[in-house]
């Protein structure tokens, strides 16, 4: 059996209900909660392609293997996540969305070393994201990069 996929990205989050407010309401993202919605329990994002959970961190941990074998990371954890655009405008549109929803800028949108336009934002929880843009790049039906 080829294991050639991911399913789901599960974040682990301090606050869920920030959380859930930062991506529903400030990014616009289409999510489903599992539990109260002032506390939730775990949060599905209805994406396209990957589905990414938030959940909450120390509860994470605990799942994973107790908080004696595992603490809380900082500072940047050598992951980004990405939102691939289909233009310059769609790249400053996405970045102003998250800047107003207090995410921190890291990089200002510009013009990569590799011809293509793009910048980062971290987000309330300490995860970086990428917003970038290729003149070459194709999309499937789903949205999706194809690589």
């Amino acid at each position: 059996m080829k294991l050639n996929r991911l399913n789901l990205l599960t974040l682990g989050v301090k606050d869920m209900a920030a959380s859930l407010k930062f991506y529903r309401e400030g990014l616009g993202f289409d999510v489903s909660v599992v539990g109260d919605e002032t506390q939730p329990n775990v949060i599905f994002f209805k994406n396209k392609g990957t589905r990414i959970s938030l959940f909450p961190i120390e509860d994470l941990i605990e799942d994973i293997g107790g908080p004696l074998a595992l603490t809380p990371p900082e500072g940047f954890t050598g992951v980004t996540l990405a939102y691939n655009g289909k233009s310059k405008d769609e790249v400053d549109q996405v970045m102003k969305q998250a800047l107003a929803a207090g995410a921190e800028l890291i990089k200002a949108p510009q013009t990569t070393s590799w011809g293509g336009y793009g910048g980062y934002f971290k987000e309330l929880n300490g995860f970086y994201w990428e917003v970038a843009y290729g003149p070459d790049w194709q999309f499937d039906d789903n949205d999706m990069l194809i690589v």
